[in-house]
């Protein structure tokens, strides 16, 4: 089974950001692929609206929702749809989470994630402080879906600083998980492709990690380095910057020969449970 992960440098125009992500999800299909990843804020990047932009999405009243379906439905594709800021399902008007949706190829909502670990950390860049928490909710439940590509563990950016969270992931069957992300430059340099491997190889899972990868309004500037990594930590596909659509087969007989070399999950002792909590704030 093929993967796509996608690379995007979204800004807070959301029918040019649209238009760009349907342009990719066509490569991605054309190239076989039965899943896509979109990257985290796929729809709109420096945008100081985006609680209104996900309430209007809620309420049915915007464009990004129905442009996710009939994309999936075109394409005959399985999307996890980066983030979105739209309302928890059990309060239509309270405040947006960072939610992460898998349509399937029929254009349904297969699973939907809410963002664990909100991003409340003091960056030495141009911007300098990111507070997520003013503007989200934290999520609160693990997700795993079935796909036709293997069983599908959802997460999102900042969630791939806490192991425990995947470790969760793999008890719950996960074969693959998806990372749609943001990565600041600065810990995109320092910190993401060690992170990205490590999960894989800890976890065992192929890791989809897609991202946004260049220069927002607002002066942010994203680090990029889309990925596909295998559950050996080998990295199959990666972009640099700037748009992308990476291919990677999903060899699931290696899989299972890699989880049964070396049987991990036998062999833990200790077990932490994914629980969020305050990020820190210590300077980067």
């Amino acid at each position: 089974m093929t993967l796509a992960v996608i690379q995007m440098v979204s800004q807070d125009d959301i029918q040019a950001n649209l238009d760009t992500a349907r342009r990719l999800l066509e490569q991605a299909a054309e190239g076989g692929a039965r899943l896509a990843v979109l990257p985290e804020n796929f729809a709109a990047m420096g945008r100081k609206d985006l609680p209104a932009v996900g309430q209007r999405e809620a309420r049915g009243e915007g464009p990004i929702l129905p442009w996710l379906k009939r994309a999936a439905r075109d394409l005959r594709l399985w999307i996890v749809a980066g983030t979105l800021p739209l309302p928890p399902d059990t309060q239509p008007d309270g405040k947006p989470c960072a939610c992460s949706l898998l349509i399937d190829e029929d254009g349904e909502r297969a699973a939907r994630y809410d963002k664990l670990h909100l991003f409340d950390v003091d960056v030495s860049d141009s911007r300098g402080r990111y507070r997520e928490s003013d503007d989200y909710a934290f999520g609160e439940h693990v997700v795993v879906a079935d796909t036709p590509v293997g069983r599908l563990g959802l997460t999102v950016c900042y969630d791939l600083r806490f192991p425990e969270l995947y470790s969760n992931l793999r008890a719950a069957g996960a074969e693959l998980i998806s990372v749609p992300s943001a990565f600041t430059a600065v810990t995109g340099q320092a910190h993401w492709q060690v992170l990205v491997r490590a999960r894989a190889i800890e976890s065992q899972c192929y890791l989809l990690a897609a991202a946004q990868g260049g220069s927002h309004p607002g002066g942010r500037e994203t680090h990029g380095q889309a990925m596909i990594v295998d559950p050996w930590g080998t990295i199959l596909a990666e972009q640099a910057k700037g748009e992308a659509v990476l291919l990677a087969q999903h060899d699931a007989t290696e899989q299972a020969a890699i989880r049964q070399r070396m049987p991990v999950t036998r062999h833990r002792r200790f077990f932490a449970p994914a629980t969020p909590g305050p990020a820190p704030t210590e300077k980067l």
